[in-house]
Parts: structure tokens; C-alpha cells; sequence
């Protein structure tokens, strides 16, 4: 028999500490968990907190980082090895311990040794990831918090697990939809750019040997050519200024609501970017919902986490109808941004209590809707761009071969 020193939470958020004469550390994580505890951390006696270890009682990892910032996937992979590991009844701290030497990202694994650190010390999970907000998100604080409070966290943290994972997966492909004709975009422009630079100037040092009337085109041809190549510092500084105010406005409160707005009134595109919004938000409250947060609660964090700010105001209008005592789908339908389509599954949601399963199924259309449109658009792009290069050139073509008709007229 052995004595094991633990750390425990209540249900309540209680920190509760002991020790327990068993045979195994599986021993004492089965008997907290018995008496409806969240086991925090296991060590025999002797690792108890303030007694440094002797050298060479814990075997150390080195790890091996690839990169420093936080990527998505870092996260992704991060949420699914903790549930694995905290559903097979291993500790957090002892979990927590197990991914920091497997992450790639050096900054990630400072943050986790971190939340060893700061749980160490009495805190919660959820409040040590909430010393990291820009790492985790208000929707991993809350979910986490859920669920500490309902003992699930485990299940809780799969289930945000599989929601980070759907979100990774549909991101990657709208990526992948539009990698090719941003890139057909590029070389066609990077053509166009090379031939007025430096095609356009070699058939102008020709013409400037021959007495010859150039047509008009051609005229305009070579002096938007000289233009470009006397001035092309000026006209890239002047795009790149124009690229920077702009960006400083849009991050003002006033500039993001007016780029909101003109993206949602762009014709066609419009509509597009409406459904990523919904989708995002959609599958957020299904995420929220079905981990057991209030309709109120889910809200809330929705409002702040939606990535969009005409959208977390409707959001804000549409909890305080809930909060007023209306149901779910009337200010949905008086805010004039969703679908009848919406509307009707959400009131249809609330009549059945199941609204998480509703916005799952809203969120499914929605991103079947994005690929689709994304499909399509690059199906119709790649005929536009071939049209309009072929007219480009064909302008630049006729442009410069109209004076070597004249001049062969002339030789003749």
C-alpha cells in the first residue's frame, strides 16, 4: 500500500486536497471520482505540493518545438488529446503534463505549463485558460467552466473537440475552393504587368524609328506603359497607403459596421458571406446548448464570439427579447437577418426542446450552401478569367501590330 497525495474540486468549485492509503494511483482517482469530485492531480506522498523531487525521480521530455504562434490545428489537437485522456480518468495536471510534450507550437506549451502552474495554486481550470484569452476563446472559458460545474468535462471537451475539428475542416475546404482562382487571378494579373513593362516599351523604341502616325490605341497603349514604368514606386506606395487607412478604419468600431454592410450588399458575393456568418453562429449555439448551457448563457457567449459585429448586435437585441420572456424565434424573425428557413427550425426547436440538434441541422445547410456556391463560382471563374485575359491580350496585340500594318503599307 502506498499513500497518494490529491488535489479535487467540488461541484461547487471548492478546492478539496487529502491523502489516501491505496495500492495504485487508478485506485485513488476511482474513489474521488466516487464521491462526485473532478480530480485535479495524483502524486504519491512524497511529490506533494512544496517537496521538490530528487533528481532523476521524473523523466524528462525534450520537446521538440516547429513553430511559436498558435495555430488552429495546435488547438484542435490540443482539445481532442485532453478529452482522450481526462475520458480514460487520467488527472488534468497529469494530462496536461502528457500534451506538453507533444505539442509542436513553443508558445502553447508555455501556456499549458502555465495552467499547470496556476492550477497549482488553487485556480480553476477555466480561470487559468481565462489568463490566456488570447490563446482560448470566451466559448473554451464557458464551455470549460460548464463543464466543471456539471462534472462532464471530459464529454464537454469533446464535444468542443469535434466542433473546432468540423469548423478546421470546413475552413480548409472554402481555402482550397478559392486557392485556384485566387492564383489563376495572380498569374494573370503578373502576365499582364509583364507584357506592359516590358513588351509594350520594346515595340515603342521600334515605332520611334519610323515616321508613322500611331493609332490611338497604340498611343494609349504605350503611354500607360511609360506611366507605369516612370511611376510604379509612386502607385505602389499609393496602394499600399490606400491598403493601410483603410485597414486602420475598418478596425474602428464605425469602419468594421460599414465593411460589414457592404460586404452583405455585395450582389451575389452578399449573400455568401451572410451564410458563413450564420453557419459560425449556428454552430456555436449548437456547440453551447448541447454541452447543457443556458439559451441565455449560449447567447451571451455567442454575442461575443461570432467574429462580427452587425451580427453580435442582432444577437445582443435577440437575448434581450428572451430575456424579456419572448420566445426564441420571434426576435429571429424581427431582426430581419435570418431565413424564413431559420426561423421556422428554431421555432420548431423550441416546440420539441431541441434546439441544439435545430442549429446543427442549420448549421449543415448552411455550410452544404457555402461549398456549393464556392464550387460553383470556381467552375464559372476560370471561363471569365480566360475570356478576360484573351481580350487583354488581344487589345495589346492589335495595339502594337496596327503600326506595322501602316508601316508595310508604307515600305510598299
Amino acid at each position: 500500500m502506498s499513500k497518494f497525495f490529491y488535489i479535487a474540486r467540488s461541484r461547487t468549485g471548492q478546492r478539496i486536497t487529502g491523502i489516501e492509503d491505496v495500492s495504485s494511483e487508478e485506485e485513488v482517482v476511482s474513489r474521488i471520482q466516487a464521491k462526485d469530485l473532478l480530480v485535479i492531480s495524483v502524486r504519491p506522498e512524497y511529490e506533494k505540493e512544496g517537496v521538490k523531487l530528487k533528481p532523476g525521480v521524473v523523466a524528462r521530455v525534450k520537446v521538440k518545438h516547429q513553430h511559436f504562434r498558435v495555430s488552429g490545428n495546435d488547438l484542435v489537437l490540443f482539445c481532442r488529446q485532453l478529452a482522450t485522456l481526462l475520458g480514460a480518468g487520467v488527472t488534468i495536471l497529469k494530462s496536461l503534463d502528457i500534451i506538453a510534450q507533444q505539442v509542436s507550437s513553443r508558445r502553447l506549451y508555455g501556456v499549458i505549463k502555465d495552467l499547470q502552474r496556476n492550477m497549482e495554486k488553487g485556480l480553476s481550470f477555466h480561470e487559468a485558460m481565462a489568463q490566456h484569452s488570447t490563446v482560448f476563446s470566451e466559448l473554451w472559458v464557458n464551455l470549460v467552466e460548464s463543464g466543471e460545474a456539471s462534472g462532464n468535462l471530459a464529454v464537454i471537451l469533446s464535444r468542443l473537440a469535434t466542433y473546432l475539428e468540423r469548423n478546421a475542416e470546413f475552413k480548409r475546404r472554402v481555402v482550397s475552393a478559392l486557392l485556384y482562382p485566387i492564383v489563376l487571378l495572380l498569374v494573370s494579373l503578373g502576365a499582364l504587368l509583364f507584357m506592359t513593362v516590358k513588351i509594350i516599351p520594346a515595340f515603342s523604341d521600334i515605332f520611334a524609328g519610323f515616321n508613322v502616325t500611331l493609332p490611338l490605341l497604340t498611343k494609349m497603349l504605350i503611354g500607360f506603359s511609360s506611366f507605369l514604368r516612370k511611376r510604379f514606386y509612386l502607385v505602389a506606395a499609393i496602394i499600399i497607403i490606400a491598403f493601410y487607412i483603410m485597414k486602420k478604419y475598418i478596425s474602428t468600431r464605425e469602419g468594421r459596421l460599414k465593411y460589414e454592410k457592404f460586404k452583405f450588399g455585395l450582389p451575389i458575393f452578399g449573400e455568401f458571406f451572410h451564410a458563413l456568418i450564420v453557419e459560425r453562429f449556428s454552430s456555436e449555439m449548437a456547440t453551447l446548448l448541447e454541452s447543457g448551457v443556458p439559451i441565455l448563457y449560449s447567447l451571451e457567449i455567442s454575442e461575443h464570439s461570432v467574429g462580427n459585429l452587425a451580427m453580435a448586435e442582432i444577437v445582443r437585441k435577440i437575448k434581450e427579447d428572451i430575456r424579456d420572456g419572448k420566445s426564441l424565434s420571434e426576435p429571429f424573425e424581427k431582426s430581419g437577418f435570418f431565413e424564413p428557413m431559420v426561423i421556422q427550425m428554431v421555432g420548431i426547436g423550441e416546440e420539441i426542446g431541441e434546439l441544439s440538434l435545430m442549429f446543427k441541422k442549420i448549421n449543415s445547410f448552411y455550410q452544404e450552401y457555402s461549398e456549393t456556391f464556392l464550387n460553383r463560382f470556381v467552375s464559372l471563374f476560370e471561363p471569365f478569367m480566360l475570356i478576360f485575359m484573351g481580350a487583354m491580350i488581344g487589345i495589346m496585340v492589335v495595339g502594337m501590330f496596327l503600326p506595322i500594318f501602316q508601316i508595310a503599307k508604307i515600305g510598299g
